[in-house]
């Protein structure tokens, strides 16, 4: 299990997403998961985060948006780490 949870959610960021991924996902600290909450998004961006083949991401599909409070409520509940670091 990983000290540290990384914990983000996304809505329609396709644009920016690879960016924001290669940043958390390159950092020199590498023993953490990623819970990404994907908040019903309606572009590519499940495809993005789908195309990257790590195994400290671990993805969350909403079929709706139910809004950023309650997402990151759900992803808060996923986490293992003993710490939670908010990334957006």
């Amino acid at each position: 299990m990983a000290e540290i949870s990384i914990l983000t959610s996304v809505y329609n960021c396709e644009n920016y997403l690879s960016d924001f991924l290669d940043s958390i996902l390159n950092q020199t600290f590498k023993d953490f998961e990623f819970i990404i909450v994907n908040d019903g998004s309606t572009d590519k961006s499940r495809d993005v985060i789908e195309s990257y083949r790590d195994s400290r991401i671990k993805l969350y599909n909403f079929k709706e948006n139910i809004g950023i409070a309650k997402a990151l409520n759900f992803g808060l509940s996923k986490c293992n780490g003993k710490y939670v670091a908010k990334a957006d």
